[in-house]
């Protein structure tokens, strides 16, 4: 049986790395990116590169950024008194592809998961506490995602907010539209009656 180059099996394994990649995953990138020509090949890397070198956190939200602060910290027609607390900068760009939130937003890197040794000190929950206790924020929007674990973070940042004169909600939750009740699951249709509105 042939062996492949010590080069290429290297690429592999650390594709292979990669979330959401295996190991068949791996070794079609690689032969891929064998195919491709040396341009485009370097591209990726120097992007990579780049990425390693250039990205940050913006030292306002925690969103990526270049500079000290991102782009959205930056803007000036963003409304300051609104501030949607997310678990990844991921999520922050969900939420801005909608295109309707103007506030800014404040990135925790994580939910609290006791069970995985990640708790409030591995966060960037004090950090958002003191952007709170500055002022001159008056709704904070949990934009936690609706699990277990993002529920129960976002439960404990309203604890920890709750001296504060700012009004906590949540993004509401339910059946989305153009979907049939019988094929929504239980927590759905629990989210949807608690979240009801005036008709």
């Amino acid at each position: 049986m042939a062996q492949i180059t010590e080069s290429v099996t290297r690429l592999i394994d650390e594709l292979a790395k990669l979330p959401g990649i295996g190991r068949k995953s791996a070794e079609r990138i690689a032969y891929y990116l064998l195919r491709a020509s040396s341009q485009d090949a370097l591209a990726l890397a120097d992007s990579i590169r780049n990425v390693k070198q250039n990205v940050r956190y913006c030292a306002q939200c925690y969103n990526l950024a270049e500079a000290t602060e991102c782009s959205i910290c930056r803007d000036d027609r963003r409304d300051r008194r609104l501030l949607c607390v997310v678990e990844q900068p991921r999520d922050l760009m969900a939420l801005e592809q909608a295109g309707t939130y103007r506030g800014l937003y404040h990135v925790l890197l994580g939910r609290l998961a006791p069970l995985e040794g990640i708790g409030p000190e591995q966060l960037t929950i004090s950090a958002l506490v003191e952007r709170v206790r500055k002022g001159g924020i008056e709704e904070v929007i949990m934009g936690t995602n609706p699990t277990l674990e993002g529920d129960g973070t976002a439960l404990f940042i309203s604890n920890q907010l709750a001296d504060f004169p700012v009004r906590i909600t949540r993004l509401a939750r339910g059946i989305t539209s153009g979907s049939v009740l019988e094929f929504a699951n239980k927590e759905i249709l629990a989210d949807a009656l608690a979240g009801r509105q005036k008709f």
